[in-house]
């Protein structure tokens, strides 16, 4: 039996995502963030030492990082189904996009509703001064990093139907989470229609769906 120690609003949805994919028995442990700080309980710290989640226990294995949650399930449990065999070339895209998601993608993402948060609740002494470190900060390498990763998400869609090429893979699982991170504050929208289908896509897939019903409700930080 596998254990997910779930904290809402997170990227360990995309776990339960890929395990209903699979069609695997899981257990969900649930977490919730502290309302005024929005971080993960110190009760996950008993579960591994950096306090955070995914976290995913199977046997004696205690795994954490999503991204390597994901590919160790998709090539332990799926029998080819979620992930190009190794050393085919459709392998060496679905990685890229695998390790795209957290190293290129979210980065931006995370600076954003830093800065954002850094402008709206500042002291009011501070505030002024806050909020102009901030908007440089956003002006001149947050937001045209976040709309250079859109316009390139938006064209290697365009590429093939899936990320990783024509078959939906685990690869879409992974970048499911800073799709609807930019969606959310990043400024995605319908000018960017492939990303939007994509996300479309994603949603109505029955597995998606089972997984917000077990990880109860989902709705990014804004």
């Amino acid at each position: 039996m596998i254990t997910v120690h779930h904290l809402n609003n997170s990227r360990s949805q995309r776990v339960l995502w890929l395990l209903e994919e699979l069609g695997l028995d899981y257990e969900v442990k649930r977490y919730q963030r502290n309302p005024q700080t929005m971080l993960a309980p110190p009760e996950l710290r008993a579960v591994h030492p950096l306090g955070r989640s995914p976290v995913i226990v199977e046997g004696d294995m205690v795994l954490a990082e999503s991204g390597a949650i994901i590919e160790t399930l998709a090539d332990r449990h799926g029998a080819g189904k979620l992930a190009p065999p190794p050393g085919s070339p459709e392998r060496v895209r679905y990685l890229y996009w695998l390790h795209f998601a957290e190293g290129t993608a979210q980065p931006p993402s995370l600076l954003k509703l830093l800065f954002d948060r850094i402008k709206s609740s500042s002291p009011l002494l501070v505030r002024p001064i806050a909020r102009a470190i901030a908007d440089r900060a956003l002006g001149s390498y947050v937001l045209p990093n976040i709309e250079r990763n859109l316009d390139f998400m938006e064209s290697e869609l365009g590429k093939a139907e899936w990320f990783a090429g024509a078959q939906f893979s685990a690869a879409d699982i992974q970048m499911s989470f800073p799709v609807e991170a930019y969606r959310a504050r990043g400024g995605l929208d319908q000018k960017r229609p492939r990303l939007m289908r994509f996300l479309e896509r994603i949603h109505s897939r029955p597995a998606y769906r089972r997984a917000v019903e077990r990880g109860g409700e989902y709705a990014l930080m804004r």
